[in-house]
């Protein structure tokens, strides 16, 4: 060890083929080092994490050596980062169609996780192509659905710089996640957030042959005053480690009201003294998101029943 070894802390922006590069808290420190990862945290089963905010040292060589992980927020396992603190779910007006069921399901995911979630509608304009009365039917039904659940909507058209002003200042402060179907344009949206990035886009991709997924590895990227993961997506979603509790969980209406249902453990489906079943008949709950709830809890049912 060299004289200058002394501990530093800093953030891992990326992992890669057994490498951990960490940005430094002190600005003086330079530019992104290249560590590896002490081998006491296989050992005790632990993975350094893209987001993991870290103490490492300087090695005479110039790369560094991560010493220590410090205590995380938060942990996704698929796309694999730490201390996310806001998940923004891109989803598309048109090309591809606007898919609710698929909207819920992230939105389960990211509930479950607890991790705040934001809503951005993307390639509003490409209105002119479809059926615009159609879209604008979707994009109002987004906003009086999830804007009234408390999620903030926003809007965006990464060719035309719309909303991608009022997203940043909302990114702001936060280590967020970008999640969605693939080809919505969020690789896109990145580019527009922050110029000159130039992020392979599906469009590219497709005629190297490469695939559906543009993003081959977890990144943290700079947007200027927060972080957002550019990640090889939330495609493989899935409700293996979710129980039946864990569904209502991640639906914030039947969250917030099934402490009013007559029986403990309620599944809101057939039960009498359901609360929920309750709200819907009154209206108070949106029909989309019970459908989609009660899909959810056949295909776990299926699942259990095929293990």
């Amino acid at each position: 060890m060299s004289k200058n070894s002394h501990k530093q802390q800093g953030l891992i922006v990326k992992a890669l083929s057994g490498f951990y590069y960490v940005k430094p808290d002190d600005a003086n420190c330079g530019e992104t080092l290249q560590c590896r990862a002490r081998g006491i945290f296989k050992k005790r089963g632990l993975t350094p994490l893209v987001g993991d905010r870290v103490v490492y040292s300087v090695t005479e060589n110039g790369e560094g050596t991560v010493e220590e992980l410090l205590p995380r927020t938060s942990e996704l396992v698929r796309p694999p980062v730490a201390n996310v603190d806001l998940a923004v779910l891109v989803f598309s007006v048109s090309e591809p169609v606007l898919n609710l069921q698929l909207l819920d399901k992230f939105l389960l995911h990211i509930e479950y996780a607890d991790i705040p979630a934001v809503l951005c509608l993307s390639k509003q304009d490409l209105q002119d192509g479809g059926d615009t009365e159609e879209i604008a039917e979707a994009i109002s039904s987004v906003h009086r659905i999830y804007g009234d659940l408390g999620y903030d909507v926003y809007g965006t058209s990464s060719s035309q710089g719309e909303g991608i002003q009022q997203l940043q200042e909302r990114l702001r402060g936060h280590v967020a996640v970008f999640a969605g179907q693939s080809g919505v344009g969020k690789s896109s949206l990145l580019n527009a957030i922050v110029p000159g990035l130039s992020l392979a886009t599906n469009a590219i991709s497709n005629k190297l042959g490469r695939g559906k997924h543009t993003t081959r590895h977890v990144e943290l990227i700079d947007i200027g005053g927060g972080y957002v993961a550019d990640t090889p997506g939330f495609s493989q979603l899935d409700f293996e480690e979710l129980g039946i509790e864990d569904l209502g969980y991640g639906f914030v209406e039947i969250r917030e009201l099934s402490s009013d249902c007559k029986f403990r453990g309620c599944t809101h489906s057939h039960e009498p003294g359901c609360a929920i079943i309750a709200a819907l008949e009154r209206g108070e709950i949106e029909q989309s998101r019970y459908e989609h709830y009660r899909l959810f809890l056949a295909e776990l049912n299926e699942k259990k029943r095929r293990y």
